[in-house]
Order: C-alpha cells, then sequence, then structure tokens
C-alpha cells in the first residue's frame, strides 16, 4: 500500500472542509450523441463503465489521518477496494430538459460534500437533455486535485478523432501523466496562485525594500502612483461578500472565441479585459435590480500570467491582480475603458517588481485570503477584492468520447464564506464557457447573472461593431429658374 503525505496547500483544503463550504470542484461536460446512437446508449455505457475496477491514481486516493500533537495530518492511502457504486449515477431530466433545469440538478448535486471516507470523487450521467445532448458531471475534493488540472485529466480519454475514441475507457481507468517541473508554465488560476504561495513562504528578506515600495504606490503612499491601480481591501461591501449556506445555484454562457476576438480588435483591448466587463455589466445590473448596488466599483481578484522585469526565461509566471469591474459606470464603453486601463495598471505594477519581490508580493496580496479560508472570518471582515474571475485556455479542438461530440467544458467552482459568487471561464474549440456558482441564500436568482452578462456583451457588440451611419447628404441649392414670358 502506497502512502503519500498530503502538501501544505492541499491539506488547508480539508481544514476549511464545512456543511457550509465544502471544497470540492467540478466540471459540466455536455456532449452530443452519436449519429444513429440507440436509446439505451448510456445505459449501455453504465454496464460496460461498471466492468473497469481498476483505478488509476489520482482516482484510487483516499484520506487517512493521523493524529500528531493534537492535531491531525492527512495522508493520501492508495486504496485497491475501491466500491464502484459510490462514485458512479445515473440519472435523467425530464425530456426535454434545457439549460435551467440542467442548472438546477448540477446545483444539486454540487450542493452535497463529498463522503471523506472514500476517494472523494464522484461522476454523474445526466441524460433527458434537449437537442439530443447528454452531460457529464464530475466533481472532486480540491485537495485531491484542483479544477485546471482535473479537467486537463479528464481530457486525456477523450480523442481528437470521433472513430478513435469509440474504445475509451472511463476516466477513472487513465492516471496522471508524469508532473512537469516548473509550475510557471500552468494555466492561471486560484489554485496555482495559491500552490506558488504555499512553495515559497521562505521567501527573501532582501525583497522587503521592493516590497514596501509596491505596497506603497497600492496604498497612495508615494508619489509615482497610477490612480487606475485598485488596492486591496479597497472593495465597497456587497451582498456576495457575505456569510454563506450550504445550498447552491449553478448557471452557464458560452460566447464564440470568434466574436470575442473581433470584438477586442475593434475594441483595442483583450479577450479577458471583455469578460471583466461583461461580468461587470451584468453585476451592476442585477445589483441595480435589488436596490444593492454599492456607489464605489466591484473589484475582481484575477489570476494572470505575467513576466517580471528580470525574468529571462521563456516562461510565465502565475500571480494575482486585483482590477475594477467599473459597476459604477452606466455606460458600457466607458466601463470598457475603465476595466482595461484598470488591468494594464495591475499588470504593469506587478511586472514592475523583480521575480523574488513578486512572489512575496503574491504572499502579502494573498495573505489575507488564505487566512479566511483556515480561520472562517470569511464575511465577517471588508473583502480583499469583491468576487475571483478566472479565465482558463482549454483545447482548441474539438474532443470525443466513444464518438460523442464534447460540446464544452463548464466549471464548477467553490463559494466560501465572503465569496458567495464564483465566476470560472474556460475556453474549448472556439467557443468560452462560463461557469456561474454562487450560494443560493445569498443569490436565489442566480440565472440572471448568466443572462445578463450575454445581454453585456451583445450590448458592447452593437456599440463597437455597428456600422457608422451615412451622413445624409447636402440638398444642392439652386437658382430659382426664371419663368418666360
Amino acid at each position: 500500500m502506497t502512502t503519500l503525505r498530503l502538501n501544505p496547500l492541499d491539506a488547508s483544503w480539508l481544514y476549511t472542509e464545512s456543511r457550509e463550504t465544502p471544497m470540492h470542484v467540478g466540471a459540466l461536460m455536455p456532449f452530443r450523441l452519436p449519429d444513429g446512437a440507440p436509446p439505451d446508449l448510456l445505459r449501455r455505457w453504465m454496464a460496460d463503465f461498471r466492468q473497469h475496477r481498476k483505478f488509476a491514481p489520482p482516482w484510487n486516493r483516499r484520506l487517512k489521518s493521523h493524529l500528531l500533537l493534537k492535531s491531525p495530518v492527512h495522508y493520501w492511502v492508495e486504496d485497491d477496494d475501491i466500491d464502484l457504486e459510490a462514485h458512479l449515477r445515473h440519472t435523467a431530466l425530464p425530456h426535454p430538459g434545457g439549460e435551467r433545469e440542467l442548472g438546477e440538478l448540477i446545483a444539486r448535486l454540487h450542493s452535497q460534500p463529498l463522503d471523506l471516507s472514500r476517494p472523494p470523487w464522484e461522476c454523474t450521467l445526466i441524460e433527458g437533455l434537449e437537442g439530443g445532448r447528454f452531460a457529464m458531471y464530475i466533481k472532486m475534493h480540491h485537495s485531491l486535485i484542483d479544477g485546471v488540472s482535473g479537467v486537463k485529466l479528464l481530457q486525456r480519454v477523450l480523442a481528437t478523432d470521433p472513430a478513435k475514441s469509440l474504445d475509451s475507457p472511463p476516466f477513472w481507468a487513465v492516471g496522471a501523466g508524469p508532473r512537469r517541473p516548473e509550475r510557471d508554465t500552468e494555466a492561471p488560476s486560484v489554485s496555482n496562485v495559491l500552490a506558488g504561495v504555499m512553495a515559497a513562504l521562505r521567501g527573501q528578506a532582501g525583497t522587503v525594500p521592493q516590497l514596501l515600495l509596491a505596497f506603497g504606490k497600492m496604498l497612495r503612499l508615494t508619489k509615482d502612483v497610477d490612480e487606475d491601480l485598485r488596492i486591496p481591501f479597497g472593495a465597497p461591501g456587497a451582498t456576495i461578500n457575505g456569510r454563506v449556506r450550504s445550498k447552491r445555484r449553478f448557471a452557464t454562457q458560452q460566447f464564440a472565441l470568434e466574436r470575442l476576438k473581433a470584438l477586442a480588435t475593434a475594441a483595442g483591448c483583450t479577450i479577458n479585459d471583455l469578460v471583466l466587463a461583461t461580468c461587470g455589466g451584468a453585476l451592476r445590473r442585477f445589483l441595480d435590480d435589488s436596490g444593492d448596488l454599492p456607489e464605489a466599483a466591484l473589484t475582481a481578484g484575477i489570476p494572470v500570467s505575467v513576466r517580471p522585469k528580470d525574468d529571462e526565461g521563456t516562461g510565465n509566471a502565475i500571480t494575482f491582480i486585483i482590477a475594477t469591474l467599473g459597476t459604477d459606470i452606466a455606460d458600457p464603453l466607458e466601463r470598457l475603458a475603465a476595466v482595461r486601463a484598470s488591468v494594464q495598471a495591475a499588470k504593469a505594477h506587478v511586472q514592475s517588481l523583480p521575480r523574488a519581490a513578486m512572489t512575496q508580493y503574491t504572499i502579502a496580496l494573498m495573505g489575507p485570503t488564505i487566512l479566511a479560508l483556515l480561520t472562517g472570518l470569511g464575511g465577517r471582515t471588508r473583502p480583499v477584492f469583491n468576487i475571483t474571475i478566472s479565465n482558463v485556455p482549454g483545447p482548441d479542438k474539438p474532443l470525443y468520447f466513444r464518438g460523442a461530440e464534447l460540446l464544452g467544458t463548464y466549471p464548477v467552482s467553490i463559494v466560501t464564506h465572503g465569496q458567495a459568487l464564483n465566476i470560472t471561464c474556460h475556453s474549448y474549440a472556439g467557443h468560452m464557457a462560463f461557469g456561474f456558482t454562487g450560494c443560493h441564500a445569498t443569490l436565489p436568482h442566480l440565472q440572471r447573472i448568466a443572462v445578463y452578462t450575454g445581454e453585456a456583451f451583445e450590448e458592447l457588440e452593437r456599440l463597437i461593431l455597428a456600422p457608422a451611419k451615412p451622413k445624409p447628404k447636402a440638398k444642392r441649392k439652386t437658382a430659382p429658374r426664371k419663368r418666360s414670358r
């Protein structure tokens, strides 16, 4: 039996686990049924799945705890005797199941904590979706694997050629490949930022002067200040920053990448700027509907890839920045301009630091977030920022499972005290999928945020891409004709 001790970051997700804040992440993966699929196709698949009783790491790992000095120390134990029926489920929506019904089902599934006495993951196969579709929902505890890495691992059983995918095994039969040694090539995600923070807690004392200068700028304590720079704890109090309860809400939205790229080119901004501006527009409208819109702008914490000024390598560095969402601005174009300027200022601020100072800067910036997770103080104090918005790139070619085409990957993320809403985007095969995860008690009408996000994007399209109206031609003045007598 193999025993592996958890690293500090993975163990921290266990310490923050509670009924109100279960620390699992998930992925909703809708598929299109293969042409000519029999009505009982998914039932046949389930029967076949049950024959696959060999589990590859990390799907065969369960938690084991030892008491050391009155504090639990958690280990992974590789389990050879796994009850598959406890992890695999088959359900259906009343046909035809739409996006709202699917979102409600995922919200119910995501609200239930995982059984930590077993390998902490579950898979639900969902049929009955409209348009000849079915879906696979997979959730896994954050201590086992983070959401971004989990989606990559799930995609290892998919193929770019539908014919080659016909014999695809279930995902638990395929394990993780060899781990890459460098972290700075990984996707900009919350987990990768926090992992970097935990790994770098040793720090270097020589970075203190640069850190003092960096935070001096953010806190407006020096003369060389960019007014677009947003500061930690500068966010207004908002309804999405209170305590949360156990029940969840989930909604989705999707845009074609061609539309995003065309609009970004025309507006002279990045796709990420558009994502933030549309989310800001949606949140402004949503909060204004209920009379809860703060006068000051909401801010977003954003995992990004940046390269410090002394980094001569080819990789990227992952850090966290804070930017405005422009929720205090009614005009969509002005809001987009404010978001763009804020993101540029935050990136430039971080990139001006040496690599060592940037690492410590990230630790100092994320320290309150880690502390809130570990102590449960979230929702009782002023938020470092109002919401986390992540934009993670994925495969650019269509993928197939047993001949069924994957239509998208919608992240289902974590909600914690102080962060009652999470927005995570994942690009795949020419589309960008948005997953909106929220606390049901705080956001009972979460679906509206997804709808408003679509309408905010369409509004930007109309304003930026609308053809200029031709100027009316001036009427030629002609001299009056003289009447002939």
